[in-house]
């Protein structure tokens, strides 16, 4: 499963790169709000730093609006993936950027419907947004569950993009119901590397380390 980084933070993601688990990088327009700067300034900038899928998002909400943003989004990199929200103009559009050879990357998504209907129209990448399924008292995960089952079924290569992970119990969730990618916060990242037994292992080992004779 691969590996995204969900911010426009770029102080984030080259610290998160540097790690050398980072595939790739999630943006949308509420990250990209917080930086203070112009939008192509910080996509630039995202993919000098990431050798990997970078998702810009579009705005727009009719076919026609979605095609223009995502034609010069598209031009940013070659890794630039054009995110598009789970519409009927959306898929539209996403239909046509098919045909154009632009990737794309289905957003707001939260249901097994609304990805297998991305999955027809040749969506590069399907984002179910598990966390906020459960924050409604959905179990989001078996939305991913149920996507897999469907893009098995019929052997659609839609990439399942798992989306607004809250914590690193989603992460273990998503690999284990066969997501190809899940995107997540720096901060979720961070704890995916922690385990309070290897923090105990490690005090004990220098412990020990230090009564042994040096010379």
């Amino acid at each position: 499963m691969k590996l995204f980084i969900d911010t426009a933070d770029v102080a984030q993601i080259k610290e998160a790169y540097s790690w050398g688990i980072v595939d790739g990088v999630t943006t949308n327009p509420t990250h990209v709000s917080k930086t203070g700067r112009k939008p192509i300034e910080v996509y630039k900038e995202i993919c000098s730093i990431v050798d990997g899928p970078i998702s810009l998002e579009t705005i727009g909400l009719t076919a026609d609006e979605i095609l223009k943003e995502g034609r010069e989004l598209a031009k940013v990199h070659k890794n630039a993936v054009v995110k598009v929200v789970n519409t009927r103009e959306g898929l539209k559009a996403v239909k046509q950027f098919t045909a154009e050879g632009i990737k794309t990357n289905v957003t707001v998504t939260f249901s097994p419907l609304q990805a297998f209907l991305a999955a027809k129209v040749g969506a590069g990448y399907i984002s179910p947004f598990v966390g906020r399924l459960d924050n409604i008292g959905h179990i989001g995960m078996d939305v991913v569950r149920q996507i897999r089952t469907i893009y098995d079924n019929y052997d659609y290569k839609t990439q399942i993009l798992a989306a607004a992970i809250r914590h690193p119990l989603h992460v273990l969730e998503a690999a284990m119901a066969g997501a190809d990618v899940c995107t997540m916060s720096f901060d979720v990242m961070k704890m995916l590397y922690d385990h309070p037994l290897t923090d105990i292992g490690i005090e004990m080992f220098l412990n020990d380390w230090k009564k042994v004779p040096k010379s």
